[in-house]
Parts: C-alpha cells; structure tokens; sequence
C-alpha cells in the first residue's frame, strides 16, 4: 500500500543541530543514516559524487538535498508523521533504493524504509517477554498449480506445550504488498507476543498469505484503477478484489494446508480472519461468504469501492440483524481519521448502515494516522483481544 503523505512544509532544513539525532531502526547494520531526531524530522545522507540532483521521495514533495565538497548530499526534513514510510532517494530523476535502508516489499516492488517512532508507545517494541516463531512455509496449491507461501506465527508455547491446540487467524496484506507485510512492517507477531505476555489476547496462530491468487490454466486479471484511489504502481500484481481464485484458494487449499500441519483447533469458533484495504475487501467477500467456516471478522481500512447495499451485498450475511447477531460473529471495523476522503467516507458510511440495521460489532478509529501500517498496527493491538476470548457459535 501507498506510505501516508507527510507534512514536509518548508521543504529541507540545513543547518539544524544533528546531537539528537539516532540512526532509525530500518537501517541496515552499522548504518548511521538515515536518522532520526525528537522532533521526527530524518536527516539524509548518500555519496554520489557524480549525480546532479539528489532528492528523497516520501510521499509527499520530494527533499531536494545538498552537495557537498567532497561530493555528499545531505538534508534533513521538516517532523515527519509517525509510523512507517515507504521512501526512495531520487538520483538525477531515477528513483533508487537507499542503500543505509532496509528494503520492505510494499509498492508493488522493494522499496526503502523508515519507522518513525510514537513517544512511549512499546506495544509493537521488542520486550523482555516469551516471544513466538514466524515460519516460512511453502505449500503446493491445487487451486492454482503453483508452489505458495506463507508465513506462519506460532504463539511461545507452541513447541513446548505440545498437547496444546490454538486457534488460527488469518492476517492478509494490501495492494501492493505480499505475504512478507505483517511481519516486516506490521510487526504482527511482536504485537501478539505482548498481548499474549500481558493476557490480553490468547495465544493464537497466526497465517499471513499472498492475497493473489490466479486458478490453474486461467490468464491474470489486470491491477484495476479503483474508485478514490491512486493508480496501482508499476509492476503490482493482478488484484483478485473479488475473490473468485483467492476465495477457493483459502477454502479448498489454504485452511486444510494449515489444519493438516499446525495443532489447529479446526472450527469456526476457532477461526478468524482479516485484512488491509485490499485485504479488508477480500476478507470481507470470503468470510461473510462461508460463516460456517469463519467466526470472527477484521477488516481494516476497506469495505467496498462502492456503496454497499447490506440487505445483498456480503452474500446477505447483514440482511437479517438479528440473525447474525445470533451467529455470536465478531466484526470488527477500523479507519485511520487522516485517511484519504473515499477510504475515510466509505469506512463511515458502512459503520452508519451497520449501526441502523442493529448489527453488532466494533467500531475503531485510530486517531491521526492515514492508509498506511501505523493504523493497522493499531487495528491489530485493538482487534486481537476481541478473539477467541468467548467461542462464537
């Protein structure tokens, strides 16, 4: 998904006390730069003795930098929003990777970023807590004739507590992004192990999968342009936002792969899933879909592109209140108040329909914060104590 526009009013500054500033914690071991201050403002530098222009792209207008004799460009930027940001250095007009940066697969390639940290917040902070394993884990899909991938987080007991069974959520990306997001820039299993530390949630397992999926033999679907929303970028995979082929990839392919594999506890009463934007969508199309299947629903900063209909739409699952009232079906709903208008607005009128139908379920705002991973670092820290903590029907 695309980084938040940021605040970069008055361009760069130079001349700024450098005292404060710390390397970021996305940089590459032994890196000094890019770094951070307690103001949030980054101060960039690269040697590119023979470029012309040097700049950094976060966003929003790009931070010219400055030559100096000995042929280093540096720059220092106005506060700079909190959470994590996508950036590219661009060198004479060519967008570049920074090399003192991490890469993270989120703009439909490998792109540089930065975390800018929240003043004493440490939910998603490394602690001195049990902390859980994140697996890679490969499987042959039949839906789509292809080997997959998946990460996989098992709670801290998981190897040592082997009589124990957990029950599942399925946690999936945004346009743009893959199966790498949640643990990379979500930081999903660090939230849990805290949770988890803090009993505040139960310790789960956690399945973050490739939302795209094409069925064996078919040709891809194009990225679409969506409604309100910037054209996907170069190079991002055909979107499923219907979920035909990721549909019965998570049905038929994806949930008995990991019954079959992890100490499941197989039922809906022991199943979530939810979803990022693109994510939110899909998730929203297969869980109400198949409740059979699905007991608890997160979706952040997506419904639909277009306005909904809740007597028809979600395969009626919302028709009748009191009905899925009655399912025990946890939904919940999250947006960040700073997202972009048609995001913000649709988010807002689906809650509105929600509450007026009398369908249970919560609400969250994450104050601040755009369509990007510090809001849905959020979702999760509010979402995953509302699970498995009473068992849906």
């Amino acid at each position: 998904m695309l980084a938040a526009t940021l605040s970069l009013a008055g361009g760069s500054c130079f001349g700024q006390s450098t005292d404060t500033f710390q390397p970021a914690t996305t940089n590459v071991p032994g890196a000094e730069y890019p770094r951070i201050d307690a103001q949030r403002r980054v101060e960039f530098k690269i040697k590119a003795p023979d470029a012309k222009s040097v700049a950094v792209s976060l966003g929003g207008p790009s931070v010219p930098l400055t030559k100096g004799d000995d042929g280093t460009w540096t720059g220092t930027t106005e506060p700079i929003v909190v959470g994590f940001h996508y950036y590219s250095l661009i060198i004479d007009g060519v967008a570049v990777n920074d090399p003192g940066s991490h890469t993270f697969y989120g703009t439909g390639k490998d792109s540089s970023g930065i975390d800018i940290p929240e003043v004493g917040v440490d939910y998603y902070s490394r602690k001195n807590v049990p902390h859980g394993d994140v697996r890679e884990h490969w499987y042959f899909s039949k839906v789509t004739g292809t080997w997959r991938r998946v990460f996989v987080y098992t709670p801290p007991d998981y190897d040592t507590n082997t009589s124990a069974r957990y029950p599942v959520l399925y946690l999936q990306h945004g346009s743009g992004e893959d199966e790498t997001g949640w643990s990379r820039q979500g930081d999903a299993s660090l939230i849990l192990d805290n949770l988890i530390a803090e009993g505040k949630a139960k310790p789960m397992i956690i399945v973050m999968a490739n939302g795209y999926a094409t069925k064996a033999g078919a040709k891809p679907v194009p990225a679409p342009a969506m409604p309100g929303m910037p054209a996907p970028a170069p190079g991002t995979p055909p979107r499923m936002m219907i979920p035909s082929a990721v549909d019965e990839e998570f049905t038929a392919s994806l949930i008995p792969t990991i019954d079959a594999t992890y100490r499941t506890i197989p039922n809906r009463a022991n199943r979530a899933m939810a979803g990022l934007s693109m994510g939110s969508v899909q998730t929203m199309q297969i869980t109400t879909a198949h409740l059979d299947t699905f007991g608890y629903i997160g979706a952040f900063s997506g419904i639909s592109f277009t306005t909904v209909n809740l007597k028809t739409d979600f395969s009626g699952a919302f028709a009748d209140a009191d009905s899925f009232n009655k399912s025990g079906t946890v939904l919940f709903v999250g947006v960040g108040t700073t997202e972009f208008d048609r995001m913000l607005q649709g988010v807002h009128d689906f809650h509105k329909e929600l509450v007026d139908a009398g369908v249970k379920h919560v609400y969250y705002e994450s104050p601040g914060t755009a369509h990007e991973w510090l809001t849905w670092r959020r979702d999760l820290h509010e979402f995953a104590p509302l699970l498995f903590q009473q068992a849906a029907k």
